[in-house]
């Protein structure tokens, strides 16, 4: 029989308050804001009260010593003996009604939750103004336990006859005691409580809490080390709060963390301290670090767990550090991103910070350069969505990459960063995947924001205007209603033309920032009607600068819509492709400038992926249609997300290994013509598109060894692949996911394909 990782026992509401109070339970839920509404508060005393079951609490033993101390904690800090896994809300309604404690609301303002009780009927209310003067209430059942149970009797009843201008009935009076009575015993309501010992790990410790909860919520890992947290450095926890609180409290005055770019929580901040403390971007481990484990011995050590706090201390101050906050959010202005609007990725703004302080901490950057290096990288992986699937995975890899620099090599730093944007931001990327991404008709999208960044960038005007991009995007300006983004092919003119399909009327080439009042003019009219009278004012050079900023294709206006969707796009790639160069002197050098040489250093990740052949089983010595349909479901995968490329002849330590085996089994065509024309050929055949004009194939040299580089753009439209065996139809939907390519299903499928194509 498996080892019992629980035991059942029960607690009275009373024992749990007075652990609570003396520190044996830990409740941090009392600091930060509380997420119930006051009346859940209200229908728990209710359910209690008519003795309805009210859920298990779940408590889970930290395995702290008798009298262990919080890190950095006085003599009353003493750590908790049990963390509350489930229940926390629930304990936190009760303990606040019962002590008179307040709590803190959404908009960080204390206020007391109060409860009414009606003797009369036996119900339960949230006390409002009318409830205050009604004496038919005791409005607020709090007194009960605060005031003491007998003077507050006597207050309701005096109140109540002097209502009624007549004394009550010994029978009324006893009745409605004993009901009152009967709230005030609640304090001794028997709770079912299930407490873990401190053997369980948090794997088990989620999945048991999965298991009984009715509503199946997932506990995080972030949640476990906050919680860890609240029990052994309660003051680092609190400090994550103010700083969040202060981001958002319109009551806290002087320096705070608001910006205009991100309200911040304590698990994004908790993320950003353990990047630069652990180096690390997976928490899946970081919590047994914190506990003091030895992750080989599993033996827990309070030393070792000592140590470890400190060193999160000393992150966690740079990171929360106002000046070091504020001046890298200066990068992201520097790189022509002005609000929240323009970001669909906070992952992408934490992960920066990350870099950020690492290259100030460990690599001694001056702001300038640090700036200039992060700037570049924040573009990059924002445009790219570079943390928005499998984020832990991908910061962790970037991290690896540079854990093995010589600390205060600032040159190496900067190089690596922009090595690894040199291998994302290549040639086929501005030329072929990012005009594919942008046909779209998503108002959230990465890569319509990174035109927005280019057009602040190039200090670009709105069409027809004197104003500047940045100034209606920035968000201490107040920009004129009459400014908005608009459809350069009118709606009702394309409707007339029988076009109403809304992805294809409201396209990201469709739409351009217009001075409204101009705009009016334009009305439902043609293209070739309104274009001709907007432009005959303006000065011809402006009329140029405009039409290259707004991506407007030489007599764009006279050209059929479809044809006009797809220039324009080319267009506006190449305006953020000059936007991009303008955050590096030198631009060829940060623009498109990828080597062999870069994807080798940088390693697998989202955009590069290495297989050693494409046709010969390496370890059964034989060719391998297997081997095929790995090289299809990569390419499928890459051309389904934001494209990249693919090497063979390189094995997964990056080791070039050549071409030579793929060539032995093409007989006389075993050169780089026929493994070409077989590439081809194997793609057109197994995957839903020709693949002419989205996946290019060259060959590279390396030392005496041929290495093949498919280089996939992203696609316009899902991609699909036919499966290895079975079915003569592409169905397979394979998609690049960090380092890993995967294949969706179902809902998985059809939620990335509206998210990723509109």
């Amino acid at each position: 029989m498996a080892p019992t990782l629980y035991r059942d026992t029960g607690y009275s509401l009373n024992h749990l308050v007075g652990d609570i109070e003396h520190g044996n339970i830990a409740l941090p839920d009392i600091q930060r804001p509380f997420v119930w509404s006051s009346a859940k508060t209200r229908d728990l005393f209710d359910s209690l009260y008519r003795g309805y079951p009210v859920g298990t609490l779940m408590f889970w033993e930290t395995g702290a010593e008798v009298g262990t101390r919080q890190v950095g904690g006085g003599d009353s800090d003493k750590v908790a003996k049990l963390l509350i896994v489930d229940g926390q809300q629930r304990l936190t309604s009760l303990y606040a009604v019962l002590t008179g404690t307040s709590v803190l609301t959404k908009s960080f303002e204390e206020k007391h939750i109060r409860v009414a009780f009606r003797p009369a009927d036996e119900t339960f209310e949230v006390t409002d103004a009318a409830i205050e003067k009604d004496p038919e209430f005791l409005p607020d059942i709090t007194a009960l336990w605060r005031d003491g149970y007998r003077p507050t009797i006597r207050k309701f009843f005096s109140r109540l006859a002097d209502s009624r201008r007549t004394d009550l009935s010994q029978e009324e009076e006893d009745t409605l005691e004993d009901r009152i009575d009967r709230v005030y015993d609640l304090q001794n309501f028997r709770f079912q409580v299930i407490e873990l010992n401190a053997g369980a790990d948090e794997e088990q410790v989620a999945d048991v809490f999965v298991r009984i909860n009715s509503e199946g919520v997932q506990l995080k890992q972030s949640d476990f080390i906050l919680t860890l947290m609240s029990v052994h450095w309660e003051a680092g926890r609190r400090e994550l709060e103010h700083f969040c609180r202060s981001a958002v409290d319109p009551a806290v005055q002087g320096a705070s963390s608001k910006n205009p770019f991100i309200d911040p929580s304590p698990d994004q901040l908790l993320r950003a301290s353990v990047g630069l403390a652990f180096r690390r971007g997976r928490l899946q481990h970081v919590y047994n670090i914190l506990r003091g484990k030895d992750l080989e011995s599993g033996d827990v050590s309070a030393e070792r767990r000592a140590d470890q706090f400190a060193e999160l201390a000393r992150a966690q101050a740079e990171v929360v550090d106002l000046s070091n906050w504020h001046e890298f959010l200066k990068c992201l202005t520097y790189a022509g991103f002005r609000t929240r609007r323009m970001l669909t990725s906070e992952n992408a703004l934490i992960y920066t910070y990350v870099l950020w302080l690492i290259g100030k901490r460990d690599f001694g950057l001056d702001r300038k350069v640090l700036r200039s290096v992060i700037a570049r990288w924040f573009f990059m992986a924002h445009t790219t969505g570079r943390y928005t699937s499998s984020p832990e995975s991908a910061i962790e890899a970037d991290l690896g990459r540079i854990a093995d620099l010589e600390p205060g090599d600032a040159d190496a730093f900067c190089d690596e960063l922009d090595r690894i944007v040199r291998s994302n931001f290549t040639g086929d990327y501005w030329e072929i995947s990012l005009p594919n991404r942008l046909d779209t008709s998503s108002a959230r999208s990465p890569v319509l924001f990174a035109y927005w960044a280019a057009l602040n960038l190039l200090d670009a005007e709105l069409l027809f205007s004197d104003l500047r991009i940045r100034e209606i995007l920035d968000p201490s300006l107040a920009a004129p209603r009459s400014i908005e983004r608009h459809h350069l092919f009118p709606k009702a003119h394309l409707a007339g033309v029988g076009i109403k399909n809304s992805r294809q009327v409201n396209a990201i080439a469709n739409m351009a920032f217009l001075d409204w009042p101009d705009n009016l003019e334009i009305s439902s009219n043609d293209p070739k009607d309104y274009w001709p009278v907007l432009v005959d004012a303006l000065d011809p050079e402006r009329l140029k600068r405009q039409a290259y900023w707004h991506a407007l294709p030489v007599g764009w206006e006279q050209l059929d819509y479809p044809t006009f969707l797809e220039r324009r796009r080319g267009l506006i790639a190449k305006v953020v492709r000059d936007g991009f160069a303008r955050l590096q002197e030198g631009a060829a050098a940060a623009v498109g400038g990828t080597t062999l040489g870069d994807m080798l250093a940088v390693g697998e990740s989202q955009t590069v992926e290495y297989k050693s052949t494409a046709r010969w089983n390496v370890r059964a010595g034989v060719a391998d249609k297997r081997m095929e349909h790995v090289i299809t479901k990569t390419v499928c995968g890459f051309l389904n997300a934001e494209g990249g490329t693919l090497l063979i002849g390189v094995d997964d330590d990056a080791h070039v290994l050549g071409l030579d085996d793929d060539f032995k089994t093409l007989g006389a065509k075993g050169n780089r013509d026929g493994f070409e024309l077989f590439l081809r050929q194997l793609l057109d055949s197994n995957l839903s598109i020709q693949t002419a004009g989205v996946v290019r194939i060259r060959f590279e040299r390396a030392g005496d060894a041929d290495v093949c580089v498919v280089a996939a753009a992203a696609a316009g439209k899902p991609v699909f692949a036919k499966a290895f065996e079975g079915g003569a139809g592409a169905t397979e939907f394979w998609v690049r996911i960090g380092n890993a390519t995967k294949q969706l299903h179902g809902d998985d499928m059809v939620g990335y394909q509206g998210e990723h194509w509109g």
